[in-house]
C-alpha cells in the first residue's frame, strides 16, 4: 500500500503497514497486531507527537543505560518488525547486550527476527541458543526463559512493548526496568522504573539521540519519580479528551 507523504496521518499509517509486513514475515503475531491497535490509539490521545513529559524520561533512560553495568534490550516481534535499524544502533551507543525474548515463542519467529536484526547489522544476539538458558522464577509466560548471559545478568533492562506480568517480576528479580508504553495506566507503566510515554518510532531515535549527546555532568544518578512522570502524561491525555470534547 502506497500513502501519500501528505496524508495527515501518514506516519501512523506508515508504522501500521510496517507491523502488517511484519506479521505476513513472521515477526509478528495476531496478538501483536491487536496491541498495536490499543497503543495507536493511545498515540492519537496524546497528540501523536513527543511530550516534554516523554523526552524527560528518554533523558532518564538514556543516562540509566549508558550508566548500567550490563544492560539488556529486550526484543519481541512487534519491536523487531517497527525498529530493528534502532536497536541495534541503541545496542551500539549504549553497549547493551541484544535478546530475543518472546510471549509466543517458536523456534520458526525466533530464527525470522534473529535474521531481521542481523540484516540491520546485528553481531551478538542472545536468547536463541538453549545451552544458555535460565528461567526466572516466579513467571508462568514463555518469556520466563531469558539468556544467563543478557537478562539474567542484566541490572538494567530495556523492554519496549512489555506486558505486565514479566515487568513486575523483572523489578522483583532486582532489574532496573525501562520501557516504552503507549497508555500510561497500564501495568507496565505503573510498574517499570522509568516509562518512555510515547510511540516507540519516535522514542528510539529519540533516546539514541541523548545517549550520544550526555555529558560527564550527565552521567551522575539522579532521582527520577515515574509515578509523578505518569501523572503528567495522564493530564496531557485528558486534556486533549476534553480539547476533543469541546470541538
Amino acid at each position: 500500500m502506497l500513502i501519500p507523504k501528505t496524508h495527515p496521518r501518514a506516519a501512523s499509517l506508515y508504522i501500521r503497514e510496517k507491523l502488517v509486513q511484519g506479521f505476513r514475515d513472521g515477526l509478528v503475531v495476531e496478538e501483536g497486531l491487536l496491541a498495536h491497535g490499543r497503543g495507536e490509539m493511545f498515540d492519537y490521545l496524546i497528540g501523536e507527537k513527543t511530550s516534554k513529559t516523554a523526552y524527560k524520561a528518554i533523558k532518564a533512560a538514556a543516562r540509566a543505560l549508558v550508566m548500567a553495568k550490563l544492560p539488556v534490550i529486550s526484543v519481541n516481534g512487534n519491536i523487531a518488525a517497527l525498529c530493528p535499524k534502532e536497536i541495534v544502533e541503541l545496542s551500539k551507543v549504549t553497549g547493551a547486550k541484544i535478546e530475543v525474548n518472546l510471549f509466543y515463542a517458536s523456534e520458526k519467529r525466533k530464527k525470522v527476527i534473529t535474521q531481521a536484526l542481523k540484516k540491520n547489522g546485528a553481531k551478538e544476539i542472545l536468547g536463541i541458543t538453549p545451552k544458555f538458558s535460565k528461567r526466572i522464577p516466579k513467571l508462568d509466560s514463555a518469556r520466563r526463559i531469558v539468556d544467563k548471559r543478557g537478562i539474567f545478568s542484566a541490572d538494567v533492562v530495556l523492554v519496549p512493548l512489555e506486558d505486565g506480568d514479566r515487568t513486575i517480576t523483572l523489578k522483583k528479580f532486582g532489574k532496573k526496568v525501562i520501557t516504552f508504553d503507549l497508555n500510561p495506566m497500564s501495568r507496565t507503566s505503573q510498574t517499570a522504573d522509568i516509562t518512555i510515554v510515547d510511540n516507540v518510532i519516535r522514542g528510539m531515535k529519540i533516546l539514541i539521540d541523548t545517549c550520544k549527546k550526555l555529558s560527564k555532568e550527565d552521567l551522575v544518578e539522579k532521582k527520577f519519580d515515574n509515578k509523578k512522570n505518569l501523572k503528567k502524561s495522564i493530564l496531557i491525555i485528558r486534556k486533549n479528551l476534553r480539547k476533543m470534547a469541546n470541538a
